[in-house]
């Protein structure tokens, strides 16, 4: 089995060193194809308003000044020249992906490009309390479980338009008793805020990020499993159709486009 490793956390990420660990366990065919900068938040994002830089740390490890879908994108297409691989991993990130945020997620787009190029795909992030420097990821904990679950899915197997997006609780590995097949949560709150902050030119600028709060969440969720302390498997996949909508609106729309009626 050949195995492609990507992340959005950048090349030195030390999540990065988790995935490849726990792609070795499975194999010793890996390549690494990773953003030469970070790249959190950059969704399905596709560079094309500049070239790609491709720099070879050595015969099966590639740095990239893109995106993890360019990452993926190149080493698919053009940097992986024999065989293509059999399964994309893309993380571990620093920090959970669930709920809304793997619309935003630069690690689940990585498994996503994955996907849409014919091949099986895993995302894998371990939660942080908070995203302080001085905050160590329990690593570990991915790297114990990680290998067993990812095996375990493959020799599964699901559909070819869904990947996996796994996420690991912050705890260490012993005390993380079980694993749940969840589905996407929605936070009831809304989590991220935009500071207004002064340079010292005197110009004002904008710092995004998010809130502390604790949302309430719903049973058989990836929030409620992180939240408890257990690892959560969601199968995830890129049809966004909200399908009672659409059988509710065909009573409304159909046929001969509408007029505007006359205002009131």
């Amino acid at each position: 089995m050949r195995i492609l490793v990507t992340n959005d956390d950048g090349i030195h990420a030390e999540g990065l060193v988790s995935l490849e660990k726990i792609a070795r366990a499975l194999t010793d065919d890996v390549w690494i194809a990773a953003p030469e900068a970070e790249q959190s938040g950059a969704s399905r994002a596709l560079t094309l308003s500049e070239p790609l830089r491709v720099r070879r740390l050595d015969p099966q490890r590639f740095s990239i000044t893109g995106t993890p879908t360019d990452c993926v994108m190149l080493a698919v297409e053009e940097l992986i020249k024999d065989k293509r691989p059999d399964l994309v991993l893309s993380g571990v990130n620093r920090g959970h992906n669930t709920a809304e945020d793997v619309t935003m997620s630069g690690t689940v787009a990585g498994a996503i490009q994955g996907m849409a190029l014919g091949i099986p795909a895993m995302a894998l992030s371990q939660s942080l309390a908070v995203f302080h420097d001085d905050v160590v990821a329990h690593y570990e904990t991915a790297e114990a479980y990680g290998p067993g679950i990812v095996q375990r899915l493959l020799e599964a197997g699901w559909p070819k338009d869904v990947i996996i997006n796994i996420n690991f609780p912050n705890l260490a590995p012993e005390k993380v008793k079980s694993v749940e097949v969840t589905r996407q949560g929605l936070r009831d709150l809304h989590n991220m805020k935009a500071e207004k902050r002064t340079d010292l030119r005197g110009r004002d600028y904008y710092w995004m990020g998010f809130t502390a709060r604790r949302p309430n969440v719903a049973d058989d969720t990836d929030l409620a499993a992180i939240m408890a302390g257990r690892i959560s498997v969601t199968p995830l996949h890129i049809d966004l159709t909200h399908t009672p909508t659409v059988h509710a609106l065909k009573g409304v729309l159909g046929g001969a486009p509408p007029k505007l009626r006359a205002r009131v």
